[in-house]
């Protein structure tokens, strides 16, 4: 495959994530050096100016981990600044690594390369990213069930496993997944086929 030619800049965590999307991407790519980026005020400078400039890709791990950095990140830059990728909660373990990660998913240094291209497509220069995402709003969550009932928590999660996004999103964090990511005819298809009436 040719590499993707992204312009946004993409945040991920680690070294040997950045070697894995340096395969699949040519693009600016920025580690946080995991937890390192709580107090490295000099790299969230880096950060801040890079969402100054235009949007910024967040690609973290789907686990708990990812879960805090992409939080303190998201914390410090303008939303509408930031698209939050996902990587899908594959169990497994990179190959490097002698034993599982604390929750036994693959992160992205150890997702399949086909997956990362598919994510990143729609953003490369001359993709199609206008045909992909959708405008579903907060009301659709509420009619859909996805906030406001006593199951809410238990549909989105529902949901998320079968778009292939981590379990346990917050409501905001999954709503812009789904609209990054996803048609309008995607989200209603799984709301329909894992929820119903």
């Amino acid at each position: 495959m040719e590499k993707l030619k992204i312009s946004y800049p993409i945040i991920v965590e680690g070294r040997y994530d950045k070697i894995k999307l340096a395969s699949v991407v040519d693009a600016y790519i920025l580690t946080t050096e995991g937890f390192r980026i709580f107090k490295n005020s000099e790299k969230m400078a880096i950060i801040r100016r890079l969402a100054k400039n235009g949007k910024i890709i967040v690609l973290t791990d789907s686990d708990g981990a990812g879960k805090v950095i992409r939080s303190h990140i998201t914390s410090c830059v303008p939303k509408d600044r930031i698209i939050n990728l996902y990587t899908p909660q594959i169990k497994g373990r990179e190959k490097r690594k002698t034993h599982n990660s604390a929750e036994g998913f693959l992160g992205v240094e150890g997702a399949d390369i086909k997956i990362l291209y598919e994510m990143l497509s729609p953003f490369a220069i001359g993709g199609e990213s206008s045909s992909m995402g959708c405008n579903i709003t907060k009301l659709d969550f509420y009619n859909d069930g996805l906030t406001g009932k006593d199951n809410s928590k238990e549909n989105r999660n529902k949901v998320a496993r079968y778009l292939g996004l981590p379990a346990d999103m917050t409501p905001n964090a999954l709503l812009s997944a789904i609209q990054v990511a996803y048609t309008f005819d995607e989200y209603k298809s799984a709301v329909e086929k894992l929820i119903g009436d």
